[in-house]
């Protein structure tokens, strides 16, 4: 904090509005710290006691149940039985915060004992950058890997704990892995709430919920019906904001009838938003029957207030190339994605990891 001396009364002002804010910053962030060291060395006592409580029997599975009345009694709150569940999982998963918590206070050595195991991100980088709240987002993630990525990302671009929870539920980690612009994929959870059709669109769309083969025989009817028996995990994937509409929507030009496989609305943009699906690899001739679509819905559906219709191929396969030329200079919000029944390898994500902690 640099103090700027000033001879008039709005650099009065301004002075002890710099003040306030900046100290008020370290404050909270002096709370939060604490309020993570806490946690930990609750989750810390929890593991003690279940190993070597003299009555531990006594409470045996009830023990969280039976600490949180007690704790809410001494008139302690946010302590319940989930809140004391997360603290032992911290613990248990976290164990390298030790070295912050032993600089701090004076805590018995049988309790944290020393580990020689050497960890990526210093304990002090994780208490100095995380809150608690991150910590129980993180804890969602059972592989020390994806988890290691999300620590990653959320301290080198300071992500909110809101930012971090949809980073997750959109599966950042998978994506980023398989994406040829990686700090454009993860730029993108910066964008809470989407302005534009390219902020909504993804590349690639992972379907493993289906339950499908890599290299398994389907058509592009089955493709659609297997969506459609699981539209819960489907919309998830695609993200928020999207409402199914209407499937193989019918379009009809001089008695010759067509279909849309699956239209959708975008209530945050206030599009419709039209995919076609091919099991195969995208085709030039696909952009072009989309474009027929969007156009046909701009001047027949959509209605006042709406937005012009988003269209997108979802594809088993596409060249970067050929998509890119096939849909230059049509509709802006024509776009070419692939779908993978199957997530990628780990090692991929693994050197990832590696370039990032090496920045």
């Amino acid at each position: 904090m640099e103090l700027v001396k000033q001879n008039n009364f709005e650099g009065l002002i301004d002075n002890v509005y710099q003040t306030h804010y900046v100290l008020q910053q370290n404050a909270q962030k002096a709370v939060n710290q604490n309020l993570t060291i806490r946690n930990w060395l609750v989750g810390c006592y929890i593991v003690e006691f279940e190993q070597n409580g003299e009555d531990r029997a006594k409470y045996g599975t009830r023990l969280l149940e039976e600490m949180a009345k007690r704790i809410k009694d001494k008139g302690i709150k946010g302590l319940n039985s989930r809140a004391l569940r997360n603290c032992r999982l911290f613990y248990v998963t976290y164990p390298q915060i030790r070295r912050s918590v032993t600089a701090e206070l004076q805590i018995q050595q049988s309790l944290t004992a020393e580990s020689t195991e050497e960890y990526p991100i210093a304990s002090d980088l994780l208490l100095s950058r995380l809150s608690f709240t991150h910590f129980v987002e993180l804890l969602r993630k059972d592989d020390p890997l994806e988890r290691l990525f999300y620590e990653v990302e959320a301290i080198k671009n300071n992500w909110s704990v809101r930012e971090l929870e949809r980073a997750i539920d959109t599966a950042l980690y998978v994506r980023t892995g398989l994406s040829k612009n990686k700090e454009a994929v993860i730029a993108k959870i910066k964008n809470l709430k989407p302005t534009e059709p390219a902020e909504v669109i993804r590349d690639p769309y992972f379907l493993e919920f289906l339950g499908l083969e890599e290299k398994s025989e389907y058509s592009e009817s089955e493709l659609e019906q297997l969506i459609l028996n699981h539209l819960q995990q489907f919309l998830i994937e695609l993200g928020t904001g999207f409402c199914f509409e209407a499937r193989q929507k019918r379009i009809t030009f001089d008695n010759t009838h067509y279909r849309i496989d699956l239209v959708f609305y975008h209530r945050i943009l206030k599009s419709h938003v039209l995919i076609d699906l091919k099991i195969g690899k995208f085709d030039h001739v696909d952009a072009g029957q989309m474009n027929v679509y969007l156009n046909y819905f701009k001047e027949n559906e959509v209605a006042e207030g709406d937005n012009p219709p988003i269209g997108l191929i979802l594809c088993g396969d596409k060249n970067e190339t050929l998509a890119r030329y096939a849909t230059s200079g049509m509709d802006s919000q024509l776009f070419v994605s692939k779908f993978l029944v199957q997530l990628p390898e780990k090692k991929v994500l693994e050197e990832f990891i590696r370039k990032e902690l090496e920045k």
